[in-house]
């Protein structure tokens, strides 16, 4: 529901968008908290979505909308935290991002205010739990670094300078 076309209102013209503001309000945002609000009801229950439930969250938090960002984001700390709390680490968390973040940005979504977001926020929540704090600042140091990288890739993809984008690749890989 988030993800399609006809939602997406950075889309459309300002009127248009204005228009539908007025009318409806910006539902990704409302559809987005109650997500959120779902995800925390599951309890217990949540480790039974990891990390099949990544991918969908990943794609919500990358949706282009400040508040829907700020709201979602901090899943994927208690989606850590979960995993985290049963095993005494969240490699299935961690590998499942990764891989979902490459075909996301290659598919064109993703920013450089989603990597400050997702930097600041997941450090945020890692710093108030001791247990996660180094190796959640390891994990955001690594997705932010890689999502870098993966911005500057698509920006050169279609860059007649050959050097540039070949240092872009290189430095992807």
């Amino acid at each position: 529901f988030l993800t399609q076309d006809s939602l997406q209102l950075e889309n459309f013209s300002q009127a248009k968008r204005n228009s539908i503001l007025a009318k409806y309000g910006d539902m990704r945002a409302t559809i987005g908290a109650s997500i959120r609000d779902m995800w925390y009801n599951l309890g217990h229950h949540k480790i039974e979505f990891i990390p099949s439930m990544v991918g969908p969250i990943l794609e919500m938090t990358l949706v282009p909308e400040l508040e829907l960002r700020k709201s979602t984001i901090p899943i994927f700390f208690d989606m850590m935290l979960c995993e985290y709390q049963l095993t005494e680490s969240f490699s299935r968390f961690e590998d499942e991002i990764l891989r979902k973040l490459d075909s996301e940005v290659e598919g064109g979504r993703g920013d450089e205010q989603y990597k400050q977001l997702f930097e600041s926020i997941l450090l945020s929540c890692c710093q108030r739990h001791p247990e996660l704090a180094k190796p959640g600042e390891n994990f955001v140091a690594l997705v932010t670094g890689l999502l870098e990288r993966l911005l500057d890739y698509r920006a050169v993809m279609n860059d007649e300078n050959k050097t540039y984008s070949m240092s872009c690749t290189v430095n992807l890989l």
